[in-house]
């Protein structure tokens, strides 16, 4: 098995391959992984230097020249940096690029704020004719990855990476539809637990040890934030006394932001909503991204106690 990362540039390799159509521009990182498309298909690959505005802005007029565009830097460079340019040159004219930023949430915590992803999602999910997409291992990343290389997907996105080799699925995922959540572990549906990202995988071990306590729980892996899975987070408002959202990113505009507008909307419904995630704070220490989940409370061990005392109030 591979990690996520080396899971994107295999399939987007292969992809490139049968697809001459598809350009592939970097921000003058990751040679290592990308020698494969270089190898392959050097006449699709461009580095465009540490120059993130002018990444997008070539992105989006080799889009309107017809091609299919996987724009690939680190953490908030392709997203925050150049914010301007994808909402004025890509959303607005509704291009085929799709934005791929390898370093979400705490992956390059030793790093620091800096490098810490936590505000990205809200930013990009806010753009009209965005998507966001944020799997949680390298089955999900590889699925979704073969979505957006399809000729008929001509829509812009955002996919956000990480380093992890978390492993929440054991095999390919078949029938994969890209805008329904994947349930990863049924547990009782008293209480639900929706995250995206590697940290699904504390999600899973919380619910575990939940359930080994007599709590249902179950955990779904919520890739799509936008478009949001509506469907899904409906049904279980109407059956769960609690949602709880758990994401490595600000639980304002993130995916804890999305399911509540969903709720918001939602009649009939039983659950309420408690959103795990940064306070609404920047990252202000360093460390590994198991040890900042640990300082931010978001780790497994952290979430069991949380959602206890939750459920006790």
């Amino acid at each position: 098995m591979s990690n996520m990362r080396d899971s994107f540039f295999e399939t987007i390799s292969d992809e490139m391959k049968k697809n001459a159509n598809i350009e592939f521009l970097t921000g003058d990182l990751g040679f290592g992984v990308i020698k494969p498309i270089i190898a392959n298909t050097p006449d699709q690959f461009t580095n465009l230097g540490i120059a993130e505005q002018n990444l997008i802005g070539m992105a989006a007029g080799l889009a309107h020249e017809g091609k299919k565009v996987f724009a690939y830097s680190l953490g908030n460079f392709p997203t925050l940096r150049p914010i301007e340019q994808i909402r004025n040159n890509i959303c607005y004219h509704d291009k085929d690029v799709k934005i791929v930023s390898i370093g979400g949430g705490f992956t390059y915590g030793q790093l620091g704020m800096s490098h810490h992803a936590t505000e990205d999602i809200a930013c990009l999910r806010s753009l009209p004719n965005m998507r966001v997409f944020v799997p949680c291992d390298e089955f999900e990343c590889r699925a979704i990855v073969h979505e957006l290389s399809k000729k008929g997907d001509t829509k812009p996105a955002y996919l956000r990476i990480e380093r992890g080799d978390d492993h929440i699925h054991d095999k390919p995922l078949t029938n994969f539809n890209l805008n329904k959540f994947i349930k990863v572990f049924d547990g009782g549906d008293t209480y639900a637990i929706l995250a995206c990202g590697t940290i699904v995988s504390e999600a899973v071990e919380a619910a575990k040890a939940l359930v080994s306590q007599g709590i249902e729980t179950t955990v779904f892996s919520c890739f799509c934030i936008k478009p949001i899975d509506k469907g899904t987070i409906v049904d279980l408002a109407r059956r769960c006394r609690v949602i709880f959202t758990l994401e490595e990113h600000n639980i304002i505009g993130g995916l804890g932001g999305a399911v509540s507008e969903v709720l918001a909307e939602t009649e009939n419904r039983k659950s309420r909503l408690v959103r795990f995630g940064l306070d609404d704070v920047y990252s202000s220490i360093v460390g590994s991204q198991k040890y900042l989940r640990e300082q931010y409370d978001i780790s497994a061990t952290k979430l069991v106690s949380r959602i206890i005392k939750t459920i006790r109030e």
